[in-house]
């Protein structure tokens, strides 16, 4: 048995099994992909206290690392279920004291062609993390919930000229957000209208935008941001694990889920800022809340 199984081997998952090995607990962390999380596709990070910038690739890697030192165990196996002392995967059944679910979310891609291939070379799902590489440049936001409407708002002060592209004429984020958007001078609206087509070489230089009409306009851009939500990685959690509709694992204190002896970390919970340093610090917090109730229970 172990003390803490850790679904999850993004930033969260690997804060949490940090404390976790540094407290000597046996720690074994479960992923079904591989480590690093969103954040290995970042092609630069600025905006975490105490480094100037770093490579989310390298980021991720030296936390991978870091933890490997310790003697951490790491499988990437696919979690199917978890139960209060009991984490199934595809391949093994595992006893546990403790979990710290930390799946965090997945970007919810537009689905066009390039889509994969100019992430990180001009597109991006995070405004607040990439936004400021283009500092008095144009870009556009495709989207029409308060995501987009607030990258638009950040995007504004940082840009020189923001596209804000939405399929309708009727946004679903809240008026406030949109009537503030509306007097902004070097925010354009571009309604009943789609992302057609990426252009670009290494990076984007433009897209093409359909209007229903079956009009094509051309816009020169530099960085394209896709803001239509994010995806949380909890649909194996959802039997008994309690969700809000948006999938989010709900979290009265963002530590503790509805069954004792699990708990919750990063984006995958429900919270109002997702980023690297609020993941961190939810691992952080989560495995040492984990280790004290376990202690509680178990003796050191």
């Amino acid at each position: 048995m172990y003390d803490l199984i850790i679904v999850g081997c993004g930033p969260a998952g690997m804060s949490a099994a940090l404390y976790a090995g540094r407290a000597n607990k046996s720690v074994l962390i479960l992923d079904g992909k591989s480590y690093g999380g969103q954040i290995i596709n970042a092609s630069l990070v600025e905006n975490y206290p105490g480094i100037d910038n770093i490579s989310g690739f390298d980021f991720a890697t030296n936390l991978f690392n870091q933890i490997k030192k310790l003697g951490i165990e790491i499988k990437f196996e696919r979690v199917i279920q978890v139960k209060r002392n009991e984490v199934i995967t595809d391949n093994n059944n595992y006893s546990t004291k403790s979990i710290i679910l930390a799946t965090g979310c997945s970007y919810r891609k537009i689905g066009i062609k390039d889509e994969d291939k100019y992430l990180g070379k001009g597109l991006s799902y995070c405004a607040t993390c990439d936004g400021n590489f283009y500092r008095d440049k144009v870009v556009a936001v495709i989207g029409g919930g308060n995501t987009a409407l607030e990258d638009a708002i950040y995007l504004s002060n940082i840009a020189k000229c923001v596209y804000l592209i939405h399929r309708r004429d009727i946004f679903r984020g809240e008026d406030k957000y949109l009537e503030y958007i509306k007097s902004l001078s070097n925010v354009e609206l571009i309604l009943n209208s789609q992302l057609l087509e990426i252009i670009g070489n290494d990076v984007i230089t433009g897209i093409k935008v359909k209007n229903n009409d079956g009009s094509i306009k051309l816009l020169d851009i530099d960085g394209l941001f896709i803001a239509i939500g994010q995806v949380p990685n909890s649909q194996c959690f959802s039997k008994n694990i309690e969700i809000d509709k948006d999938g989010y694992i709900i979290s009265s204190d963002g530590v503790h889920t509805n069954i004792d002896g699990i708990y919750v970390a990063g984006d995958v919970r429900v919270k109002d800022l997702r980023q690297l340093t609020t993941a961190i610090s939810d691992g952080a917090i989560s495995a040492t809340v984990a280790i004290k109730e376990m202690e509680d229970i178990y003796g050191k």
